[in-house]
């Protein structure tokens, strides 16, 4: 079944714009029932478990059942959508993510209250508040997207980019630094790649002051992720530092080769 997305501009103050394409209700909902299916499956493991007490105090059993499944419900969706790189298990096999609504870097509470609020949301049955929230909002937010400022995009693969205009051509002292190469391709997320390429595949078309500030601002999150040894930065500009970073974390990681071909395909489209 097809749908249609809408689109989510972002505009920097730099005047860079990052374009994402929405995940509509259809899609949701279908990685939804995934994720319906895994909760059920862990429930099921707890609840073999819980038989035990059962034969000695089925009330207690059954008010504890009850318990496990609220938690499994709410923990599910709040541990998978932090740790694994902001998607659940459905969200993960049908390519959608979650984002903050301005594109600034996701909050651990922006997780947490819009999983809390999916009780509401599926009120009062197979979740027909948040479906109707999702088919009237622009943005096919549900009630808890509106509530912590969150969307939900679609990341499809597309063909990979030429990226040799801005990955090659240059020493890249990082690479003689194995730690710090593996560190970096475990904390850049793609949402984090997918920006510092877009500024890389777009810097001729800025104003110098702003892209000395965008940069800047870039390499300034970067070395936040590491601690950067002092010959890998010492004597060249921001600008070079990022394209070294997204050097390191593009060359052998799947995810970043998704996140290089949207930005190309954003900057060509």
């Amino acid at each position: 079944m097809a749908e249609t997305s809408a689109t989510l501009t972002i505009r920097t103050p730099e005047g860079v714009v990052f374009t994402m394409k929405l995940a509509g209700p259809v899609s949701r909902c279908m990685a939804l029932v995934i994720d319906l299916a895994a909760i059920s499956a862990a429930t099921s493991v707890a609840g073999s478990l819980l038989r035990i007490v059962g034969a000695l105090q089925p009330a207690l059993a059954a008010a504890l059942s009850l318990l496990v499944f609220f938690i499994i419900s709410i923990f599910y969706g709040i541990v998978t959508e932090w740790f694994w790189q902001r998607r659940t298990l459905g969200k993960r096999l049908f390519g959608l993510r979650v984002l903050d609504v301005q594109g600034l870097r996701l909050q651990f509470s922006q997780v947490v209250v819009r999983n809390l609020l999916r009780f509401v949301d599926s009120l009062p049955l197979l979740y027909l508040v948040g479906g109707i929230a999702c088919l009237l909002s622009p943005r096919s937010q549900r009630l808890g997207d509106l509530a912590a400022n969150t969307v939900v995009v679609r990341t499809p693969g597309v063909p990979e980019p030429a990226l040799s205009q801005i990955l090659t051509g240059k020493y890249n002292s990082m690479r003689e630094h194995p730690r710090l190469k593996a560190h970096l391709r475990q904390q850049v997320t793609p949402e984090a790649a997918d920006i510092a390429l877009q500024a890389l595949l777009r810097r001729d078309h800025l104003e110098p002051s702003a892209r000395i500030l965008l940069f800047h601002e870039i390499a300034v999150y970067f070395k936040s992720l590491a601690v950067f040894p002092p010959e890998t930065t010492e004597g060249i500009s921001d600008e070079q530092v990022v394209r070294n970073v997204i050097d390191l974390v593009f060359s052998q990681r799947s995810g970043f080769n998704r996140a290089a071909s949207r930005a190309a395909a954003a900057h060509h489209g």
